[in-house]
């Protein structure tokens, strides 16, 4: 299975000069715990709760924070054609739950969650992929 047979296609993104207060409304109101950052039709990174909580919060950062003080800017992203199950274990090896979708032209087209992958794969390549996702370690590791 593709990519895009599994992905979410409506995709809510933020901008860099928004503020982190704003970003977590959105992600009140999908029901989701990142959203892309674009800007200028680029995707230009990713903000998470975790970012909010780690990089604003804990840091005494206050709610009218830009996203850009506090998002990834190194976006691990797929391709809307690659398979599925190769995605999942990317997704496990780099501890991520979510990867914003590209075309080839590199333009947003949706979004693929552990939850599309649940829903789409065997429970094997699922659970191989929620393992990994939940290993110790990663870009928030407590130090």
């Amino acid at each position: 299975m593709r990519v895009s047979e599994a992905m979410t296609r409506e995709v809510r993104i933020a901008n860099p000069g928004q503020s982190i207060r704003d970003v977590a409304k959105i992600m009140a109101d999908i029901d989701a715990g990142a959203v892309p950052v674009g800007e200028d039709d680029r995707l230009v990174g990713m903000i998470t709760d975790r970012d909010i909580a780690i990089r604003a919060v804990a840091e005494g950062k206050g709610p009218d924070t830009p996203v850009r003080d506090v998002m990834s800017t190194e976006v691990k992203y797929v391709f809307d054609d690659e398979d599925l199950e190769q995605v999942a274990k990317n997704m496990g090896d780099i501890q991520v739950r979510r990867l914003p979708v590209v075309n080839r032209d590199k333009r947003l087209v949706g979004i693929v969650s552990l939850g599309d992958v649940a829903q789409n794969e065997d429970r094997r390549t699922s659970g191989q992929a929620i393992a990994g996702v939940s290993q110790r370690g990663g870009k928030h590791q407590q130090k």
